[in-house]
């Protein structure tokens, strides 16, 4: 069976992984210009071809995945001027690796399927470490045959591949995971700073953290910053973590569902991004509660 041609748009932190380990492992990949070259020159230097337009990617594609910021950001990369749209083929697959709202999810979809074009939502979990080792947990949402045929590439990158429903249930899936993990990372943050200011030993609190309830794989990212004044455990802007709370916010709001515990993670988010920590990885969480808290870190 010859293997599909395969795009990628969005070779930043996690997308350069992906794409690596697709060329990598012989598929042909046509990859999108962008301003940080770093990533897209050593795809090419791999192997991938450049396009100049997300038009160019669809036509020279079967399949495409999309791994950029967010909703916003995949709204503009399908209907914009020379945008995805405008080269989508019938028969060919559209996989957003995005961390997106599901509402807009559901809009993206129907503007693909009209074309005569598949969606399906594969957004991601865990870290550029892993993407790069080709052992990506990915959420999968859409027509399991669909998915099916494109299984192969997917396991290029990801190690485990969950099937969560129809199109738009990776992404809904993907924004309850990403709010209990980063509410955890508030929650450590604030502990750390409370333990530093009662003068804790902080490898006593990990060391009992890590033997009982407390332990949590964000636990273990954030003590790092207190025991090494290390951050390169959790590699995500702390405003990419409070963009995903709200839209899951948004998506809790529109259920209706309460969720002042959210709303309270979020403002803890806005804060870091409004004293400066917006581009900052989410253990820097830790170093904001201490600022805020006047604890010397």
């Amino acid at each position: 069976m010859t293997k599909k041609k395969i795009g990628l748009i969005g070779a930043g932190l996690m997308g350069h992984g992906i794409g690596k380990n697709i060329v990598t492992k012989g598929y042909e990949l046509t990859v999108l210009a962008h301003r940080n070259r770093a990533p897209i020159d050593d795809l090419i230097a791999k192997g991938a071809k450049e396009a100049k337009s997300p038009r160019e990617v669809a036509e020279k594609s079967d399949v495409v995945f999309l791994c950029v910021t967010g909703s916003p950001q995949v709204e503009e990369t399908l209907f914009r001027k020379d945008g995805l749209l405008e080269g989508i083929r019938p028969g060919m697959i559209i996989a957003d690796c995005s961390t997106a709202e599901p509402s807009s999810t559901l809009k993206v979809a129907a503007a693909i399927e009209a074309k005569g074009a598949h969606f399906v939502d594969t957004p991601l979990v865990r870290t550029p470490k892993e993407a790069e080792e080709g052992k990506l947990g990915v959420m999968t949402g859409g027509d399991e045959k669909i998915l099916a045929e494109i299984r192969p590439v997917i396991e290029c990158f990801a190690d485990t591949i969950i099937h969560a429903g129809g199109v738009g249930a990776g992404h809904t899936l993907k924004l309850i995971n990403n709010y209990i993990a980063i509410g955890t990372a508030a929650v450590v943050a604030e502990g750390i700073a409370a333990g530093l200011k009662a003068k804790v030993d902080m490898q006593a609190l990990n060391d009992i953290a890590m033997a009982g309830g407390a332990r949590s794989v964000m636990f273990e990212r954030l003590i790092k910053v207190p025991l090494a004044d290390d951050d390169s455990a959790a590699k995500f802007a702390i405003d990419n973590a409070r963009k995903d709370v709200r839209y899951y916010t948004t998506m809790t709001q529109a259920m209706p569902l309460s969720s002042f515990v959210a709303e309270a993670v979020h403002q803890t988010l806005v804060l870091g991004s409004t004293h400066g920590y917006g581009d900052k990885y989410v253990p820097r969480l830790v170093n904001l509660m201490c600022q805020l808290n006047g604890v010397k870190l």
